[in-house]
Protein backbone atom coordinates (compact mmCIF):
# COMPACT_ATOMS: atom_id res chain seq x y z
CA UNK A 1 0.00 0.00 0.00
CA UNK A 2 1.33 3.41 -0.96
CA UNK A 3 -0.32 6.14 1.04
CA UNK A 4 -0.02 9.83 1.64
CA UNK A 5 0.30 11.15 5.17
CA UNK A 6 -1.94 14.16 4.82
CA UNK A 7 -5.50 13.91 3.56
CA UNK A 8 -7.42 17.15 4.14
CA UNK A 9 -10.64 16.36 5.97
CA UNK A 10 -9.81 12.67 6.07
CA UNK A 11 -7.98 10.10 8.11
CA UNK A 12 -4.24 10.67 8.24
CA UNK A 13 -1.67 8.19 7.04
CA UNK A 14 -0.47 7.23 10.51
CA UNK A 15 -3.96 6.25 11.68
CA UNK A 16 -4.68 4.47 8.41
CA UNK A 17 -1.42 2.54 8.76
CA UNK A 18 -2.36 1.42 12.27
CA UNK A 19 -5.75 0.21 11.07
CA UNK A 20 -4.31 -1.61 8.06
CA UNK A 21 -1.69 -3.35 10.16
CA UNK A 22 -4.31 -4.34 12.74
CA UNK A 23 -6.28 -5.97 9.92
CA UNK A 24 -3.22 -7.48 8.19
CA UNK A 25 0.06 -7.41 10.12
CA UNK A 26 1.89 -8.58 6.99
CA UNK A 27 0.78 -5.56 4.94
CA UNK A 28 3.61 -3.74 3.21
CA UNK A 29 3.12 0.00 3.69
CA UNK A 30 4.97 2.79 1.91
CA UNK A 31 4.47 6.38 3.00
CA UNK A 32 4.56 9.19 0.46
CA UNK A 33 4.49 12.93 1.06
CA UNK A 34 5.38 16.16 -0.63
CA UNK A 35 6.04 17.83 2.70
CA UNK A 36 9.71 17.54 3.61
CA UNK A 37 9.02 18.35 7.27
CA UNK A 38 6.84 15.25 7.78
CA UNK A 39 8.33 13.27 10.67
CA UNK A 40 7.06 9.97 9.29
CA UNK A 41 9.27 10.22 6.24
CA UNK A 42 12.45 10.20 8.30
CA UNK A 43 11.10 7.70 10.85
CA UNK A 44 8.80 5.66 8.63
CA UNK A 45 9.41 2.40 10.46
CA UNK A 46 8.26 3.94 13.76
CA UNK A 47 4.77 4.15 12.27
CA UNK A 48 4.67 0.74 10.58
CA UNK A 49 5.85 1.85 7.15
CA UNK A 50 8.52 -0.24 5.45
CA UNK A 51 9.69 2.56 3.18
CA UNK A 52 9.15 6.20 2.29
CA UNK A 53 9.12 8.08 -1.00
CA UNK A 54 9.17 11.86 -1.21
CA UNK A 55 6.98 13.56 -3.80
CA UNK A 56 7.47 14.31 -6.55
CA UNK A 57 9.20 11.06 -7.39
CA UNK A 58 10.34 9.44 -10.59
CA UNK A 59 8.92 6.12 -11.71
CA UNK A 60 12.41 4.63 -11.41
CA UNK A 61 12.63 5.75 -7.75
CA UNK A 62 9.24 4.25 -6.97
CA UNK A 63 10.15 1.02 -8.80
CA UNK A 64 13.39 0.75 -6.79
CA UNK A 65 11.48 1.26 -3.53
CA UNK A 66 8.89 -1.40 -4.44
CA UNK A 67 11.58 -3.86 -5.56
CA UNK A 68 13.26 -3.47 -2.17
CA UNK A 69 10.05 -4.76 -0.54
CA UNK A 70 9.82 -7.97 -2.57
CA UNK A 71 10.44 -11.24 -0.91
Amino acid sequence: VIMDLTIPGGMGGREAAQRLLAYDPAAKLVVSSGYSHELSLSNASNYGFLAAVKKPYQVSDLAHTLESLEG
